[in-house]
């Protein structure tokens, strides 16, 4: 079964989010050997020269690199992927806090909501 998409912004350029996720997860950790665009292709049912335009993306930002023989690897540069999750963390709380307020809930009233949550997830 293939990823999930969705139309709010071209497929390559969410492939970009889901790969530089799984690297930040660590499901391709630093260093590690990424699978084939098409093998990549097969997993996201998508079309491979989508998928090589996602890699094309992912290799300009420096996040993969190529090797000419052997396949694209993760960058080792460990300041660049904390650089990554920070981003994605800030853009995620960013997202959320706009949200609340698009909902007419207040700063202290989203605090304490995750307050309260995370109360009731230690108990």
């Amino acid at each position: 079964m293939g990823w999930q998409f969705n139309s709010d912004k071209p497929i390559y350029l969410q492939i970009c989010d889901r790969i530089s996720r799984d690297i930040i997860s660590e499901v391709y950790p630093s260093g590690q050997q990424l699978p084939s665009v098409r093998d990549l292709a097969v997993r996201a049912g998508v079309n491979p020269n989508t998928m090589q335009k996602a890699m094309a993306e992912l290799e300009q930002s420096g996040l993969v690199t190529s090797h000419r023989t052997s396949g694209r690897y993760v960058t080792k540069d460990r300041t660049m992927l904390e650089k990554l999750k920070h981003d994605l963390i800030s853009g995620g709380v960013e997202a959320f806090f706009e949200a609340m307020e698009h909902l007419g809930i207040k700063p202290s009233e989203t605090l304490a909501l995750i307050q309260n949550k995370l109360e009731s997830e230690e108990a």
